[in-house]
């Protein structure tokens, strides 16, 4: 059995409850923004977004139980032909809604709720570079040119500075590793 939604029905009965957001589907659907008090924004939302997504499968099983919804041919025709192919890479958020203030007759808090036109963001993630040679960009003038050079040139100078400073290091270190060893075996010979 299914469960009633939890809170105050924006109608009288679950009837018209259900009759309200369809309407309320039809007229975003058809006119693709519609002002509305944020209750039935929100509630209306996924709705919208469920039909939205049966529009972009786009076949005859859907259409049919889009029209149990939408009861107005014309306008789940627009749904399935112009309004899903424009949402074909988005994998949700197909509705935005906008709070704009409060009603002035009832103060009853309002909200407009519109199809997201805008393209998805996609981000792509780049390569991080390799070396410090490949983070120096190519100069657009002299300024630039002397200022990104000097601190690659640095870098080679520095590495260069750095390899024999760690070569003695090591050769000390081998030195100490090794004359314990000779010194267990010099006390074992004694022994």
């Amino acid at each position: 059995m299914p469960r009633p939604t939890k809170g105050a029905r924006l109608g009288g009965s679950p009837a018209h409850e259900k009759l309200i957001l369809s309407n309320l589907a039809t007229q975003l659907f058809q006119h693709g923004r519609i002002k509305t008090t944020e209750a039935k924004a929100k509630r209306l939302r996924p709705l919208a977004e469920k039909l939205i997504t049966k529009a972009k499968k786009g076949d005859m099983h859907n259409r049919r139980q889009v029209l149990t919804v939408v009861r107005d041919k014309s306008v789940v025709h627009h749904l399935f032909t112009e309004i899903a192919p424009t949402f074909a890479e988005r994998p949700g958020g197909y509705t935005r809604i906008t709070k704009i203030g409060q009603r002035k007759g009832d103060s009853a808090p309002m909200a407009v709720i519109e199809l997201v036109t805008e393209a998805l963001n996609q981000v792509s993630v780049s390569k991080a570079p390799a070396s410090p040679k490949e983070t120096v960009a190519t100069p657009v003038d002299e300024k630039t040119k002397v200022v990104s050079e000097a601190p690659a040139e640095e870098t080679e100078a520095a590495e260069a500075t750095e390899a024999p400073a760690e070569e003695t290091a090591e050769a000390p270190a081998e030195e100490t590793a090794e004359a314990p060893a000779e010194e267990t075996e010099a006390k074992k010979d004694n022994a």
